[in-house]
């Protein structure tokens, strides 16, 4: 099963946030097209979901994450122009800024990096967009059970 996932708010995207913790990409991964503020990821994303089911195998899925109302795009932590670096995604965050919908998300890197994008308001999308591949390896994190 696909999976397609809209966040208009900080609660909805906590969900797309666990969807893509531990995803991978490379750099050269990374879109941004100001005309039309908007900011896209193409990923790897780790099938949390499976997870949860007994006996299914552990899989990994191409996923498209697009932010939308997107002002400003900064990076740190890595180099933009190496495009075949792959990153690791941890999390997706929201900062409000003052008493309207526009603030700051964060996508948070595995080794300190973060991808920081400057929005009007939360309007992300998540789409899977190809089928599925078994993985032997299932994302840990330092402190886990």
């Amino acid at each position: 099963m696909t999976l397609k996932l809209l966040a208009l708010d900080d609660v909805d995207l906590e969900v797309v946030s666990a969807h893509m913790q531990d995803a991978v990409f490379k750099t050269g991964d990374l879109q941004y097209w100001p005309s039309r503020k908007q900011f896209a990821v193409a990923a790897n994303r780790f099938v949390w979901e499976n997870t949860a089911v007994g006996d299914q195998p552990l899989e990994r899925r191409r996923a498209a994450l697009v932010f939308k109302q997107v002002k400003s795009v900064r990076s740190v932590g890595f180099d933009r122009k190496a495009n075949e670096n792959v990153l690791s995604l941890l999390a997706v965050t929201f900062e409000k800024e003052g008493e309207g919908p526009d603030g700051a998300v964060e996508l948070v890197l595995a080794g300190g990096g973060s991808i920081l994008l400057d929005v009007d308001c939360i309007e992300v999308q998540l789409a899977d967009t190809g089928g599925a591949w078994e993985t032997k390896l299932k994302p840990r994190h330092p402190g886990a059970a």
